[in-house]
């Protein structure tokens, strides 16, 4: 069948595969270097509970099987190796059927970290890795032309990604009609990055163009990715722009690397690679295959699409529990307020405001009024994300606030891996409160005089001081009630 390959994507596959490469690498190596706190055995909220509550139909996975932390640092560390060997080629040494096991072992290790993940891993990005792993399982490797039907599905992915996103924020906070949202966004996001401060301290004039060219880059551009070359080309390029943008505004993990790669999927690369190389006919087996993946995820489409026109649209919901095919979208309202959750322990006796205080300081999430934000992406904090939701609203950190304070009076070293800072080093705090504090950009003048890229102010308490021992079994109960 002609019409099946496409041989002058071979570079555009080959592109697009490495990145992704590197984008499951970070993944994996986020993973293996936090999963002991926030859910091993003795973790905050713990993979061998989750299991023991729910059905395996539910979130089918390697863990289902058994769990162990050695188990799942296995899996972690080998899903590194694998993304390094992707990263070198591999897969384009092995025939197609070896190249096609290569690629989906990274999907299998993912997809069942994620179904254990739990809160931690309830980001929009970890679906759209999933999903863009399982369509390059399919993507064909080595001298196979890549097929047409996997090319178009990789788009009809990033139309999803883009044009949800662009719709929500359409329904969604009226300052994106209004194209007010980014004087308060790049102070308010999750986690600022080295040149929020600059981006926050343009002029309001410059926030409408960028908001403007977000609606057009989300709105309108989309569509032009199922017109003929150049156009399809070009408006992949200027989506590229507009992510790498984000890139330098903010850190959002490998959400905006993971859309660059599917945005040059797209790209022709032709005029820059001359003559493709000679590339073999592929087997009836791979096209049968390609055809019935692509029939299944256009089945599985019917929700997202429907979610994409309805008025009651959600973002970054999975569908099916293999997260094949999902809906995806961010920021449909946006903070006028900057509120952070500050942690603080004491050794004294006493948990009064006599009492000595000392501030945790967190890897990405601000604190330190003296410290510029610094660049993560895209390498996923969870703990810093979490914080910030749970500064947006208490109900987000109930399942685990109460566990990570009991675990800083335990002087837990896993947890503390995580942190900055450690203001105990001799030995865990007597007392562990939380404060909600108003953060804001300081102005050229303030900074100039004092040095802070910050100014903060305590709003209010978001849990009263607690001791250890905490009283078994009633951690979570507890600081919820405290903080509501």
């Amino acid at each position: 069948m002609e019409w099946f390959s496409a041989d002058g994507y071979w570079l555009s596959r080959l592109v697009f595969q490495r990145t992704l490469a590197v984008i499951y690498l970070v993944a994996f190596l986020s993973a293996a270097l936090q999963f002991r706190a926030l859910i091993g055995e003795r973790g905050i909220l713990p993979v061998p509970e989750l299991l023991r509550r729910t059905p395996w139909r539910a979130a089918p996975g390697l863990f289902r099987l058994h769990y162990s932390d050695r188990l799942f640092a296995a899996v972690a560390w080998s899903g590194c190796a694998v993304s390094v060997a992707l990263i070198a080629g591999l897969d384009g040494l092995l025939p197609l059927w070896g190249g096609m096991l290569l690629w989906a072992l990274p999907w299998v290790l993912y997809l069942s970290i994620v179904q254990v993940g739990q809160v931690w891993y309830g980001f929009g990005w970890e679906s759209l890795l999933l999903e863009t792993g399982f369509l390059a399982v399919f993507l064909g490797t080595g001298d196979t032309a890549p097929p047409v039907l996997v090319l178009w599905l990789l788009r009809w992915l990033l139309f999803r990604v883009e044009f949800g996103a662009g719709l929500i924020k359409l329904r969604g906070d009226a300052c994106w009609r209004r194209l007010t949202c980014l004087d308060f966004h790049h102070e308010t996001q999750p986690m600022p990055g080295p040149l929020s401060w600059f981006f926050h301290r343009l002029p309001r004039p410059v926030h409408r163009a960028e908001a403007a060219a977000n609606h057009v880059t989300q709105l309108l551009v989309p569509f032009l990715l199922f017109t003929p070359q150049p156009v399809a080309s070009c408006a992949a390029g200027l989506m590229v722009l507009t992510q790498l943008w984000l890139v330098a505004s903010g850190n959002f993990a490998w959400l905006n690397w993971l859309t660059i790669a599917l945005a040059l999927s797209v790209i022709d690369w032709t005029p820059l690679a001359g003559r493709p190389p000679d590339l073999a006919a592929p087997p009836l087996w791979y096209e049968v295959a390609v055809i019935a993946v692509t029939a299944l995820v256009l089945v599985l489409s019917y929700r997202p699409a429907r979610n994409l026109l309805s008025r009651r649209q959600v973002m970054n919901r999975s569908f099916d529990p293999l997260h094949l095919v999902n809906t995806y979208g961010a920021f449909g309202s946006i903070s006028r307020m900057r509120l952070e959750v500050v942690v603080e322990g004491t050794a004294d006796p006493v948990a009064d405001e006599g009492a000595e205080w000392r501030e945790y300081g967190f890897r990405g999430k601000p604190g330190d009024v003296r410290r510029l934000p610094r660049l993560f992406a895209p390498y996923h904090l969870r703990l810093d994300w979490m914080m910030w939701f749970a500064a947006l609203s208490p109900a987000y950190a109930r399942s685990w606030f109460g566990p990570f304070t009991e675990r800083l009076l335990r002087g837990d070293r896993d947890t503390l891996r995580l942190l900055a800072h450690n203001p105990f080093p001799d030995g865990p705090p007597v007392h562990v409160r939380a404060r909600v504090f108003h953060y804001r950009f300081t102005d050229l003048r303030e900074l100039r005089a004092t040095g802070n890229w910050w100014d903060r102010t305590c709003v209010r308490e978001f849990m009263r001081p607690v001791s250890r021992p905490l009283p078994p079994g009633r951690e979570g109960r507890d600081t919820g009630r405290e903080q509501r």
